[in-house]
């Protein structure tokens, strides 16, 4: 029998497609040789033909055999390609994946402080705000007891000038009273004193007409009992009791007008100085109330004052209270989207993950089954897995049973031996390349 139906016998029996080891789910330990082994010769003779005149086809066959080759060759080159391709890719992923997981968890922590920290300042501004609210009502509250406690005493020291007014009044009176009594007591002092001096005038007129009469009168008298009436002692008489009576009259008068002078003079003095305290009650009174009226004027500017600066605080207030809640709705919002683009980038990573997993599983699948064939086809020869594209292909080619036929062609010096392999549709394909050299046998998962 040749070679080439030695090796179609052995391609196509079930039992060389796989190994049982390199289809097996264990895992294979790492193995390391260091004994010498020769390398695996072949000879090209064998190649050829033994009759070419007992079968004609053969060439035919032979050329087809290396179209197909190389068809299946540049397959497996492509596939060894995209194998590299999805590789790096792999790596790339891998290098994202960890350049997101160093930015994204400290930005996240970042941000996350960052916000509560504006927060915890918006809070504590907020809280100062209303400190500064409470205590400006309180001031304003003590304010306006002080302003209403002031309006009583405005409004007591008002009646207590209504009330000095009216006293004022009723004293003015009493004093036009007395002054009029006064120039009434006078004006009769005057007409009394005129009247006695025209009783003084015309008592001395009587006096002296008397006089003349009697010193240029003689009378005789004549009595029966021849007795002399002496008239000059009894004018004398009546004369010194007349004087006596208006000295005494006289006397009497000066001493009522002198003690109603008196009595009316206290009483001017009294008035007077009666009339000045009520004046310098008044000057007090007045002097008080426009100082009232100044603390008054002050303290309503002092209101209008606080109630401006109350309104413009709670408007700063408001203001601060709606610029906090928009900030802090604006950082709810950032937060929001912070967490859907670490829920994003988790989904991509897992997505990441998946395509890394997958890769993984077709690559170990792959090694798998390429370390099965070179356990069945290079005992012989020392193995080593690396990724070798000139020296050793992998193909593939579809078959019409719906399996997929992979086609393992290993280039040695001396000839190269072509693998036939099959598979079901259904899993992972793991493309390896095989470099038969003198080298130590390392095998991974």
């Amino acid at each position: 029998m040749s070679l080439r139906s030695k090796r179609k016998s052995l391609l196509n029996s079930p039992s060389g497609r796989f190994s049982s080891s390199s289809m097996g789910s264990n895992s294979i330990r790492q193995i390391s040789t260091a004994t010498d082994i020769k390398p695996v010769t072949i000879d090209r003779s064998l190649l050829a033909p033994l009759n070419l005149e007992v079968d004609p086809t053969v060439q035919t066959i032979r050329t087809m055999e290396k179209n197909q080759l190389k068809t299946l060759n540049n397959k497996f080159a492509s596939y060894i390609e995209k194998v590299r391709q999805l590789e790096q890719q792999n790596k790339v992923l891998e290098t994202k994946w960890k350049l997101l997981n160093q930015q994204s968890a400290p930005s996240s922590d970042d941000a996350e402080s960052i916000i509560k920290t504006f927060i915890s300042n918006l809070e504590k501004q907020l809280e100062l705000c209303r400190h500064d609210k409470v205590r400006l009502e309180n001031e304003c509250t003590a304010m306006v007891e002080t302003v209403e406690d002031y309006k009583t005493k405005y409004e007591e020291e008002i009646n207590c000038r209504a009330t000095s007014e009216n006293y004022f009044v009723l004293l003015k009176k009493d004093v036009d009273e007395e002054i009029m009594r006064k120039v009434d007591l006078e004006s009769q002092l005057t007409a009394i004193q005129d009247e006695i001096l025209f009783l003084k005038e015309v008592y001395q007129m009587e006096l002296y007409d008397m006089q003349q009469r009697v010193k240029d009168t003689s009378v005789v008298v004549q009595m029966d009992n021849s007795r002399n009436l002496n008239m000059d002692h009894i004018i004398a008489d009546v004369k010194a009791q007349y004087e006596e009576i208006a000295a005494y009259s006289r006397e009497e008068v000066e001493k009522w007008y002198k003690s109603k002078f008196d009595q009316m003079k206290v009483q001017v003095q009294q008035h007077n100085s009666e009339l000045q305290n009520t004046k310098a009650e008044i000057a007090e009174l007045k002097r008080m109330i426009l100082r009232r009226q100044t603390e008054i004027d002050v303290m309503k500017e002092q209101y209008s004052h606080n109630e401006v600066s109350i309104s413009d605080m709670e408007e700063r207030g408001e203001e601060a209270v709606i610029d906090a809640k928009s900030r802090i709705k604006d950082l709810e919002a950032a937060l929001r989207q912070d967490k859907h683009n670490m829920a994003k980038q988790l989904r991509d990573y897992q997505d990441l993950m998946n395509v890394k997993l997958t890769l993984d599983i077709e690559i170990s699948t792959y090694r798998k089954l390429l370390e099965g064939e070179e356990e069945r086809l290079g005992k012989d020869s020392v193995i080593s897995i690396q990724t070798v594209p000139n020296k050793t292909a992998v193909a593939s080619n579809d078959c019409v049973d719906g399996t997929e036929r992979v086609f393992s062609v290993q280039t040695v010096p001396n000839r190269t031996v072509p693998v036939t392999m099959q598979r079901q549709r259904s899993g992972p394909v793991l493309i390896k390349t095989v470099e038969t050299m003198d080298t130590t046998y390392t095998e991974g998962k």
